[in-house]
């Protein structure tokens, strides 16, 4: 074997050649992971290619388990996978029931060796059985196309027809074929070789790279949650910039993202400019891929500003302003995340809060900071609190080393104040002792504005510190802001 295995990875091989041999088909084992094992990456999941039924083989692999694995398999495609528990034993469960990682799982993907290209305005590919030789040439890049045997008589050989050994060697991403033809065949491969050299900070060969501008228009005949999928692996990469900044010059980003190509540039206007807010962004995205690996604060760095676009104004005398761009950036984020077909539950709301709520703890670094302004900041953020704060720190991108240390100590102050607040109020947790059900009950009232109205009030006497914090006062506090309003107590 040419390449590094575990002794339970090689346990796992043996029995695919086993299977195969009994079946007396051509296997091998192809693509991510012999390129992970010659550049020493951890992997949890294996192709194999066999020149035959793929969900044959599939099946028959998982009988030489006992028990025996489920099998999960796509008959249109030709495609079947089994789940290995690397301690020992294998998993019986559906994909998606438990937690991979948790489990130790290797994923075992099988396929019959074969032919695979999109018509001009198709979305789906048109798949023919093929040999070895056919399977690598349709691969994405060299270095995918690399193969090891799992035949009897030449077991463990590295089979590289297109050198993809060495372009690893170089670092370098380039198709087997003639790239215009590698892309005419699937499009989303300039994705991938995008996400590629991102992931590995590997170099697009210049003919690679030309081909990706020429054909980028062919991105639109690819579904968007193909597309979704690679950008999402674009930003959890160590340096998600590198990515985006081959997304904007190939034109792919114009197609698939126009609204962050839209924060591109500078203007300048009576000696007055402002940053380019599209590198801008790439910074803070890079600056918080350093300390957070959450996929979801990554996408709020994306979208901080994505609406200082639209909020764009030239004010004499002062220069370039972006007034309001949070509270924009914040509704433009479902209208995003529905585009790119990102979940629409808490997931794009703890975006939406985040983006309305980064400028907010720079107005706290201010001095003559009431308690008031500490309390809504806690009350707002919630359990999120520690995260804003990430991408306030992140969102610090001058090249002035003195101006960043002095705003990372402003935040760290804030950080201080905060936390003392927190101490004293438990303003993460906070809730009115007067909910809005009870209200209701209290003056014999339906849901309606003047539920919301006292509601409202009542929070802000108490993050003002104008009431404490207890039934009594809250009631007291209702009962003479009802008054006021023309409103009767049913219930005291």
């Amino acid at each position: 074997m040419e390449i590094n295995c575990t002794d339970r990875e090689i346990s796992i091989l043996n029995k695919v050649a086993s299977a195969a041999e009994a079946l007396g088909v051509e296997t091998y084992l192809i693509g991510g992971f012999v390129r992970d094992k010659l550049l020493g990456r951890k992997t949890s999941d294996a192709d194999i290619v066999c020149a035959g039924d793929g969900i044959e083989l599939a099946r028959m692999v998982a009988r030489m388990f006992e028990p025996a694995p489920q099998v999960n398999y796509f008959k249109n495609f030709g495609t079947a996978h089994i789940k290995i528990n690397m301690k020992g034993s294998h998993s019986t469960q559906s994909k998606g029931e438990e937690n991979d990682e948790e489990q130790d799982l290797f994923d075992l993907e099988f396929v019959g060796a074969r032919k695979e290209s999109y018509q001009l305005n198709s979305r789906k590919p048109a798949v023919e059985p093929g040999t070895l030789e056919d399977d690598q040439k349709r691969r994405d890049f060299t270095i995918n196309a690399l193969a090891i045997s799992l035949n009897k008589e030449d077991y463990g050989r590295l089979i590289d027809p297109f050198n993809g050994r060495e372009d690893l060697a170089n670092k370098i991403i380039k198709t087997p074929l003639d790239p215009l033809q590698t892309f005419s065949d699937d499009p989303l491969r300039m994705m991938r070789a995008i996400r590629f050299a991102t992931q590995l900070n590997f170099v697009i060969e210049e003919k690679t790279l030309q081909a990706i501008q020429d054909d980028a228009y062919r991105i639109s005949i690819i579904s968007q949650e193909r597309i979704t999928d690679e950008l999402n692996k674009i930003l959890m990469s160590p340096k998600p910039s590198i990515g985006f900044d081959h997304l904007y010059r190939t034109g792919l980003l114009k197609i698939i993202f126009p609204a962050m190509v839209d924060l591109a540039g500078a203007e300048y206007k009576d000696g007055h400019g402002h940053k380019d807010n599209f590198y801008h962004t790439l910074q803070v995205v890079d600056n918080l891929a350093q300390y957070s690996n959450d996929l979801w604060l990554r996408w709020a760095a994306v979208l901080h500003d994505i609406a200082k676009p639209v909020t764009k104004k030239f004010e004499e005398g002062h220069g370039w302003t972006f007034h309001g761009h949070e509270v924009i950036g914040g509704r433009m984020v479902p209208k995003i995340f529905s585009a790119f077909k990102l979940p629409l539950n808490e997931k794009m709301r703890y975006v939406r809060k985040l983006v309305e709520l980064h400028l907010r703890p720079i107005s706290l670094t201010k001095e003559n900071i009431t308690d008031s302004a500490v309390r809504r900041l806690l009350f707002d953020s919630g359990e999120d609190f520690d995260a804003l704060m990430m991408l306030c720190e992140a969102d610090i991108t001058s090249k002035n080393r003195l101006k960043v240390k002095r705003y990372l100590d402003n935040f760290r102050l804030v950080r201080e104040r905060c936390k003392e607040v927190e101490e004293k109020d438990h303003m993460r947790s906070w809730q009115p002792p007067i909910s809005g059900e009870a209200i209701m009950e209290m003056f014999g009232l339906p849901p309606s504005k003047p539920v919301g109205i006292l509601k409202n009030a009542l929070k802000d006497a108490m993050l003002d510190g104008d009431i404490p914090n207890t039934y009594e006062a809250a009631s007291d506090f209702l009962l003479a802001r009802a008054t006021e309003m023309g409103l009767k107590t049913i219930k005291s």
